[in-house]
């Protein structure tokens, strides 16, 4: 073959081209396009080229047309046709303002299959559209906004405490959680062995259920907790004194939810006689503001799915085991968000609402 027009290479261009042929990811194709391209500048004929890199003559002479037409640049892989590469412009718009639209009467959502006979394409070409618009009509999420109509206020107050606590006072946030099942399984759990996950029947004894009243010292991540047969205002005042005696000096805020139980008559006059106890609210429909949840969904995952309880003073048990062990190493959590970002998303979501269709 004739080599034509020498290829003469600028220092960054032979860089670019010797960094794709030595990295180990690189594609195939792409890496062999490269090596053509430095093997003809320097001086490698054509026939020479296709003979060390398996190519024929007129494919060799192609990647040359290639680069002097796109630089290295053009070295680079092309989309192919028949793939949904090739699809009009106008075409793709219809597909993503379909699939942000209703689905059709009885479905709840677009299937991949559903959209493509409604815009009259493959189903594989629409799956690349989606994928490419990063859109998932399959997922989707759960929500709940708080309506509060103090949230920014509560938000600031709160979250000032978390960053920016008082000196010389102790902040906690409060919770309990409520209903924990002692669940046992109907058959032993099947132990983690080589190749085999641990094993429990889906089946089940309910054995009754206990309430776990918790406190989180907001500073060292310390948990102060107590597990009860009920949840009643009653239960709350008694675990409120037990953590006025934990904490006997300074100032003790403590972040609770609004649960009807933290409200009644009975804890406000205690704590008219012990004002240096303040409470903080969170939001209504934001006790993830709350940091003891974080504990909460903790103890869930490690401690009390997958574990089975023949009674409630088994439960107990374990429950006090796993606090045992949290407290001999406790861990805080750190708060990042200011409360201008979640004062500022609360009203972009708000005004979201707001702009939906029904």
């Amino acid at each position: 073959m004739r080599d034509g027009k020498p290829i003469i290479l600028s220092v960054r261009d032979r860089r670019e081209l010797e960094a794709v042929v030595a990295k180990r990811v690189a594609r195939a194709g792409h890496a062999r396009r490269a090596r053509v391209v430095l093997l003809s500048s320097e001086g490698v004929r054509g026939v020479e080229i296709a003979r060390r890199l398996s190519l024929s003559i007129p494919q060799v002479s192609r990647i040359r047309r290639r680069f002097f037409e796109g630089g290295v640049e053009g070295l680079r892989d092309q989309p192919k046709a028949g793939r949904g590469n090739n699809v009009p412009e106008a075409k793709v718009r219809q597909v993503v303002e379909t699939v942000m639209g209703p689905p059709p009467a009885g479905h709840s959502h677009w299937s991949t299959r559903v959209l493509a006979r409604r815009v009259g394409l493959g189903p594989t070409v629409v799956h690349k559209i989606l994928r490419a618009n990063d859109l998932k009509p399959h997922l989707s999420r759960t929500f709940k906004v708080s309506r509060d109509p103090q949230f920014a206020e509560k938000v600031r107050d709160i979250v000032g405490l978390y960053l920016n606590p008082p000196q010389n006072a102790v902040v906690v946030s409060l919770d309990e959680k409520t209903q924990i099942q002692a669940l046992e399984r109907t058959q032993p759990i099947l132990p983690l062995r080589p190749g085999l996950p641990e094993g429990r029947t889906h089946d089940y004894r309910r054995n009754g259920v206990l309430d776990l009243y918790a406190a989180l010292e907001i500073a060292s991540g310390h948990v102060l907790a107590d597990c009860r047969e009920s949840h009643t205002g009653r239960d709350f005042l008694a675990f409120l004194k037990s953590l006025e005696k934990e904490f006997p000096k300074g100032e003790l805020h403590v972040v609770l939810d609004n649960s009807s139980t933290h409200k009644t008559p009975a804890v406000y006059e205690w704590l008219s006689k012990h004002p240096r106890i303040v409470f903080h609210f969170t939001p209504t429909s934001a006790s993830w503001m709350n940091q003891v949840e974080g504990f909460f969904s903790i103890l869930t995952r490690r401690s009390l799915r997958r574990t089975s309880f023949p009674s409630k003073v088994a439960l107990r048990r374990h429950i006090e085991a796993f606090l045992a062990n949290w407290n001999r190493n406790p861990t805080p959590f750190v708060w990042t968000k200011s409360p201008h970002r979640i004062v500022r998303d609360h009203r972009k979501l708000i005004a979201r609402i707001s702009r939906a269709e029904h």
